[in-house]
């Protein structure tokens, strides 16, 4: 059965990450084996950036973004291929030029469209080199453009697959023997050939497109972290690693705001029971995390923070009920300003909101409620998420600490807090 492998930017980001995934994959002897690249580092957000000089019409800024693109990708080439260089260089070069004749042909059109058209250059040119470096080194690739592959309707930066023809065209492929076929995450192409991406996590959902269609054995996400925690490490100086959780917890967990497998990543694995690994890129051979139909028999509490947050309390102006219009119109709302609620909690005559403060999201949002409901707002607030919660783990984490909201069912508990009065770093309680 076929094996799936997706190396995000971290992975890739230099030459020296390249040569280290090229020793990884020359010690693996799985087969078929599929690899799913993202772009390299950051050049995603420069590309993004470079999009946003490129509709501005200012063309200095634009052709120094563009020539320092340019010099990164090339500067990774000579690395990599020293005086062997030329062939791959060429190649990379006519990507810029591709890229660049294709900002000036879109920059007049709707931005998603322009977007769709350009940003998935950072795949195409890793997946390249990457490809050309594995065949350097005796790894034998092939080299595949997803737009051809992972066919999508026109939705553009949130493109949805049409699952027959994706899952007709990897087929169609014959994959077999010794090569490993590599190919780009996040980006699709219409039936037409024209380019599409898949909004986001796109790669990680890439690499689950192509497990979905070829009812491969599992997809493994190779990350600049050990695995999954049940706290971030970061803020949690006791968090442990989760061995294995299920589909399930994992979408929860990345509702609540965990940095987690997106729940669009999941769903066709899920329905084809294709566990998920995730390995260290840097310790291949430490204990991984899987997510899979089955996990643990005792549910493992797990611990989530949220900061920068914002509590929006709403009335009825009429002193009326909160009822399902009203809600139906606050919800409408929230989700056309791309606003997720991490919290809600509602009464008769009241709807709480927790939101994550973006400025240019929230602000709008709450000048356009504050003009038909009563509206109070409270900032700088931070909200503790727990999984399987016991009393003792909330009344530990809690503390003397203000409670602004909070909200509980049978296995998560929500607190808001203010974020003056939260550590910079937590313990768990044993």
């Amino acid at each position: 059965m076929t094996t799936v492998f997706k190396f995000g930017g971290a992975s890739i980001r230099d030459a020296a990450a390249i040569r280290h995934l090229g020793e990884l994959l020359a010690g693996v002897r799985t087969r078929p084996l599929v690899v799913v690249v993202s772009a390299m580092g950051k050049t995603t957000n420069a590309l993004e950036a470079l999009l946003a000089a490129a509709r501005r019409g200012d063309n200095a800024d634009y052709r120094t973004r563009l020539e320092r693109l340019r010099h990164d990708h090339l500067a990774t080439v000579e690395a990599l291929f020293g005086d062997r260089a030329a062939p791959v260089t060429k190649r990379a070069a006519a990507l810029f030029e591709e890229l660049d004749r294709r900002h000036q042909c879109y920059r007049g059109e709707a931005r998603p469209f322009h977007y769709d058209q350009t940003i998935g250059f950072g795949e195409l040119l890793s997946s390249t080199i990457v490809n050309a470096w594995l065949n350097e080194i005796g790894v034998a690739s092939d080299w595949h453009d997803a737009r051809e592959l992972v066919i999508t309707d026109d939705c553009h930066q949130a493109a949805n697959v049409d699952w027959r023809a994706t899952t007709e065209r990897i087929r169609g492929l014959g994959i077999a023997g010794d090569a490993v076929v590599l190919t780009q995450g996040f980006i699709g192409g219409t039936p037409e050939g024209i380019s599409t991406t898949l909004g986001r996590e796109g790669s990680d959902y890439s690499a689950a497109i192509f497990a979905h269609c070829l009812d491969a054995e599992e997809v493994v996400i190779w990350k600049d972290v050990p695995g999954l925690f049940n706290a971030d490490p970061r803020r949690f100086t006791n968090a442990v690693q989760l061995e294995r959780i299920t589909y399930d917890e994992a979408i929860e967990l990345a509702w609540h705001g965990a940095k987690v497998i997106h729940p669009k990543t999941l769903a066709p694995l899920r329905q084809k029971a294709i566990p998920l690994v995730v390995r260290s890129f840097e310790k291949p051979d430490a204990p991984p995390s899987i997510i899979a139909a089955e996990g643990p028999d005792a549910a493992i509490p797990a611990f989530i923070l949220a900061e920068e947050q914002a509590l929006v309390e709403l009335h009825p102006r009429d002193f009326s009920f909160m009822d399902e219009p009203r809600l139906h119109d606050i919800f409408g709302r929230l989700a056309k300003a791309g606003l997720h609620a991490g919290l809600v909690d509602s009464g008769a005559a009241r709807l709480s909101l927790c939101l994550d403060a973006h400025p240019a999201r929230l602000d709008p949002l709450v000048a356009s409620l504050a003009c038909d409901y009563s509206l109070e707002r409270y900032d700088a607030l931070t909200l503790l998420t727990v999984r399987h919660p016991t009393d003792a783990l909330l009344s530990a984490l809690s503390g003397t600490r203000t409670i602004l909201a909070e909200r509980c069912n049978a296995t998560t508990a929500q607190r808001l807090f203010l974020g003056s009065e939260c550590p910079a770093t937590w313990q768990i309680p044993s």
